[in-house]
């Protein structure tokens, strides 16, 4: 079935339909990352989107349920150069095209995804529609594109209770591509009794299970848990996680976090969580032109000079100048914009970065600030 999408700017473009038929509007935002579809399709941070994958093929490994980074998909809708109907991986349990429809996930293909990309690129990222309808005049749609904005999407994300999570035993976990070569590259234990409380803003499995690897115990809030209450259970070190949409509008978990700000427990904040530790210590945060969404940005740390390959996936930042010195100063700082990519909280043992250090999909090159987490936390290498 032929299906459009129409961006903001009067902009069309004409393809098949995918998944859904239903008519959707969405923030239009691309994706880098060759591989890992599945991870960006279940990665709540996309919640109030629609996603263009840029790689121009897209389902040829179909459907891995194990690295699902969520219950569900989160996206608005898919936008693809080329679907793959007919997946070719012994792993895969169905079909890209069968899984957007289960869950109702309009989308489009066979339209020019380097010509959309550019266009975001030199625009900015613009709200469209993903429709199956023929519309005479525009103008209509267009002024809905125009009033939509992308609001409550952290409480939409978040789990709804907390929940604990116990130390998984490598040697015990179901074998896959993705644990095996883990295992050799992480030092599993270190975290052995250690308890962390971890406040879902939208937070993607990985991180949860790059804790319980390393022998953490993770109890999962949901993100309006008061400050006090996840202070009183004593837990060693405290994650704040990724999460969709602008940060600003988020006031009262940033009055919780203040609170956490103020106490002496270790901190290790990511994404949104980055950016909310950031609100809540009295700096600021803006919205950037296209955002950075991939597998492969630089990021370099400021304190060694090396430079680490990361995942990213956001539309804000924060504004570190911002920040009193004497408050927090940056730590990483992305090599391709010079954007801020992490801070280092002054007298406090609190640090936070921009991009995924559990990565998923993405390089495992800064993994290693778990590692850093837990020695935060007084864990043994």
């Amino acid at each position: 079935m032929k299906a459009f999408l129409i961006l903001e700017d009067g902009t069309v473009f004409c393809g098949c339909s995918i998944g859904s038929e239903r008519e959707v509007i969405s923030e239009i935002v691309f994706n880098t990352s060759m591989t890992g579809y599945l991870e960006v399709l279940t990665d709540p941070s996309y919640a109030g989107q629609a996603v263009v994958m840029t790689y121009p093929l897209i389902g040829n490994y179909g459907i891995c349920r194990e690295d699902m980074e969520s219950g569900r998909p989160w996206p608005d809708g898919f936008i693809v150069r080329e679907l793959s109907r007919i997946p070719s991986n012994f792993r895969s349990g169905g079909s890209l095209q069968h899984f957007l429809e289960t869950y109702d996930i309009p989308g489009i293909s066979g339209i020019d995804t380097r010509a959309l990309t550019k266009i975001l690129r030199e625009k900015g990222t613009m709200n469209g529609m993903i429709t199956t309808h023929v519309y005479e005049d525009y103008t209509e749609p267009i002024t809905r594109m125009k009033e939509y904005r992308v609001t409550g999407v952290v409480k939409a994300a978040s789990c709804r209770e907390k929940y604990v999570l116990e130390p998984s035993d490598p040697d015990r976990e179901p074998v896959s591509v993705r644990t095996a070569r883990k295992t050799k590259s992480i030092q599993r234990r270190a975290g052995e009794g250690r308890r962390v409380a971890l406040l879902d803003l939208g937070a993607k499995r990985n991180i949860a299970r790059a804790l319980t690897e390393r022998g953490c115990q993770v109890t999962v809030y949901p993100c309006d848990t008061p400050a006090e209450e996840l202070l009183a259970e004593a837990p060693d070190g405290i994650m704040l996680s990724n999460g969709p949409g602008d940060p600003k509008e988020n006031t009262g978990i940033i009055r919780e976090i203040q609170r956490l700000y103020e106490s002496d427990v270790p901190i290790f904040a990511i994404c949104l969580g980055h950016q909310l530790m950031a609100l809540a210590a009295g700096g600021d945060t803006y919205k950037l032109k296209y955002g950075h969404r991939g597998g492969n940005h630089p990021v370099k740390d400021l304190a060694t000079g090396r430079v680490y390959i990361s995942s990213q996936n956001h539309g804000y930042a924060v504004d570190p100048e911002s920040l009193d010195s004497q408050v927090a100063v940056p730590a990483f700082v992305n090599v391709n914009d010079s954007t801020n990519e992490g801070l280092r909280y002054v007298g406090k043992n609190i640090f936070t970065v921009q991009f995924h250090p559990e990565a998923c999909p993405g390089p495992q090159d800064s993994g290693y600030l778990f590692d850093r987490f837990i020695e935060m936390m007084g864990g043994k290498e």
